[in-house]
């Protein structure tokens, strides 16, 4: 774990988010310092410069610099003009929701879009290649299949207004019983 400077100028609760940030972050593939970067601008109430957040974090410079340019990358930090002050500011995108839109929607892009296209060119190479059994290429047409419907539904949530989508995710398993699936499920 990346420590944070215990003489920093951050809480002792902020600090725990920050770390845990970090730490998930890099569960889920993201460069700790980057997750890092984020919490602290996500949690802080005014916007920071660089040099505020390599000072509250105990970073290299080069390091925040790297890692708000990936967070710009993925609109989850966007810049903020102070009136008087020529050094960029940053803040993070305040609402959950959108955050989590955006994430999810650079997480399709880097990784769903290419594996889909991928299936797509090795089925088409698969079908016209003799040496390819047709239960290898029945199991690339079933994964071709799952990674597009899949990218298909992830679309249209996205089209989902918030207010409906909340809703939806608060009914949890009564949406199974409104269609019936916990009985079918327990028949079988």
């Amino acid at each position: 774990m990346t420590e944070i400077n215990v003489e920093s100028r951050l809480s002792p609760s902020v600090a725990k988010f920050v770390l845990h940030w970090g730490d998930l972050g890099n569960q889920w593939g993201v460069n700790r310092s980057v997750a890092q970067i984020h919490a602290l601008l996500f949690i802080s109430d005014d916007p920071q410069t660089a040099e505020d957040i390599a000072a509250k974090l105990s970073m290299a410079r080069s390091n925040v610099s790297n890692s708000l340019r990936e967070l710009l990358g993925w609109r989850l930090i966007h810049r903020v003009p102070i009136l008087g002050d020529r050094r960029d500011h940053y803040a993070a995108e305040a609402d959950i929701w959108e955050m989590a839109t955006r994430i999810a929607q650079g997480r399709k892009e880097r990784e769903i879009d290419p594996a889909e296209q991928a299936l797509k060119s090795c089925l088409a190479e698969a079908q016209q290649d003799d040496q390819v059994s047709a239960q290898a290429r029945e199991k690339l047409e079933g994964m071709l299949g799952f990674v597009s419907t899949m990218s298909r539904w992830h679309d249209e949530m996205l089209q989902v207004p918030k207010p409906a989508l909340l809703a939806l995710i608060r009914m949890g398993s009564g949406i199974t019983r409104l269609i019936n699936w916990g009985s079918k499920s327990k028949e079988k």
